[in-house]
């Protein structure tokens, strides 16, 4: 049976259809003249920029138009008009009715009329959420460029190709930290992999840690050895894997240089091995033949009276106390690997009851408590008020307190220490005093470094001498 809808019939139903279809759509549908002047917007401008479609009926749209953006728009205007088989898209911001501004994408082409062009007719949608999610991108990408490259430690990033087990690691940025740091450049290594850029054996090496990472899918630290220059062997790498789409597609390393410290704590081993052996041949071929020559001399005193004796024996309990102060520096230069909660008040009174004060006196200023070995801070304390004693004089006053937010001090009101003599005072053999060893205080020195403390001489609130220690709490 033949349609027996008439062609003007026809007509009207598709008319109205298309009326429905741009009055549903979200996308808005305008109509403008040559000038600008709007004949025409779709009842979506209501829902997505909050305008009655009538208010905007003769009205020139670049009024709605951002000023910054209106010489865009119009250039694109311009375009299509001068050109009909021209389309142009531009993105601008349009003025909402609540007075805010909404990104617009709109395609412009020409309106036909007897293929004589009588206005444009723009096609738009609201793209406001892209546009703050492509900012908060450029903004995220800015920080990341400044991180780049300002950060000191070195970054270097490594695509992943997977193929099920098996992966593919090929470098694809280097900061300019990691370039200044190696003397490798982005450009020569973007897309090797590890195997061509440091060889086979090195290249298995730094291939083993990024497999590492990427089976256990969250950050690694340690330590490797690429011998780029021998100022740059050593290196403390953390690596963390960028998961997309739930699949691992980029590791990202931080590293920084450690060679020297390598190389420092290698000499500091060697330094202390050598220290032992030292402790070893005072300990048992010094100490045990001066006991003997104590013991003897006590036998001497006990048998004849001779103006000799007392300068032997006073030689000899020097000679003891010297070989008593080696073996404690030698011993007490390891670093700290437990540590207690400290009381000041608890720690200096144990060690000023220990030391022949005679009429000195002790002034605690500040009770506080910090981390640290109280045995080996014992020989510390000690050190210092024997210290302060033998250059201050019987009556000297010792004062010790807190010193700033992490700090301590021990001062006196004693003489003092001259500026140019402040550098030496921590030397091994140092000393003004007369009958003493010189070891004190680098035994001090070496005792506060093991806890990763610093230590400084300075003048004393009254003159005297003021040590102060900056501790790592």
């Amino acid at each position: 049976m033949k349609d027996d809808v008439v062609p003007e019939e026809r007509e009207t139903d598709r008319t109205e259809w298309y009326r429905t279809l741009v009055a549903e759509v979200n996308d808005l549908v305008t109509v403008t003249d040559t000038d600008g002047r709007i004949t025409y917007v779709s009842p979506a401008v209501e829902r997505v920029l909050g305008h009655d479609p009538e208010e905007l009926i003769g009205r020139k749209g670049r009024e709605f138009v951002h000023p910054d953006d209106r010489d865009r728009n119009v250039e694109a205007m311009d375009t299509v008009l001068s050109n009909p088989s021209v389309s142009e898209s531009v993105e601008v911001r349009f003025r909402h009715a609540d007075g805010s501004w909404r990104w617009i994408e709109a395609t412009l082409r020409n309106r036909l009329d007897d293929g004589v062009v009588d206005g444009i007719l723009l096609s738009s949608r609201d793209i406001t959420e892209r546009k703050q999610y492509e900012v908060e991108a450029q903004a995220l990408a800015d920080e990341y460029e400044a991180i780049l490259n300002n950060v000191e430690d070195a970054i270097f990033l490594i695509n992943v190709e997977r193929d099920g087990e098996d992966a593919r690691f090929e470098f694809e940025r280097l900061s300019p930290s990691y370039e200044e740091n190696t003397g490798i450049t982005t450009e020569e290594v973007r897309g090797q992999t590890p195997r061509e850029v440091f060889g086979d054996e090195q290249g298995a090496t730094l291939e083993a840690n990024y497999h590492r990472c990427i089976n256990a899918g969250t950050p690694i630290s340690y330590q490797e050895e690429l011998p780029v220059n021998e100022r740059a062997r050593f290196w403390q790498t953390k690596l963390a894997p960028v998961v997309t789409d739930g699949d691992i597609t980029r590791l990202v390393g931080i590293t920084r240089n450690v060679t020297e410290r390598v190389e420092r704590e290698r000499r500091l081993r060697q330094q202390n091995e050598r220290l032992d052996e030292f402790a070893g041949v005072i300990s048992h071929d010094l100490r045990n033949p001066l006991t003997v020559a104590k013991g003897r001399a006590a036998l001497l005193a006990e048998q004849t009276d001779s103006s000799h004796l007392d300068p032997l024996r006073e030689s000899l309990d020097r000679m003891e106390a010297i070989v008593e102060d080696t073996l404690m520096l030698a011993r007490q230069g390891d670093s700290i690997s437990e540590t207690e909660s400290v009381s000041l008040t608890d720690l200096v009174g144990r060690c000023w009851a220990t030391v022949d004060t005679e009429d000195a006196s002790i002034e605690i200023v500040d009770e506080m408590t910090f981390q640290g070995d109280a045995e080996r801070l014992r020989h510390v304390f000690e050190n210092l008020f024997r210290n302060a004693i033998e250059h201050g004089g019987s009556d000297v006053t010792v004062r010790v307190g807190q010193n700033g937010e992490r700090g301590l001090y021990v001062e006196d009101d004693g003489p003092g220490i001259p500026v140019e003599m402040r550098e030496d005072v921590f030397e091994p053999g140092e000393s003004s005093a007369p009958d003493g060893t010189g070891f004190g205080l680098a035994i001090v020195k070496r005792i506060v470094e093991a806890h990763g403390w610093e230590v400084t001489v300075s003048d004393g609130t009254d003159g005297g001498t003021r040590f102060e220690f900056e501790t790592a709490q």
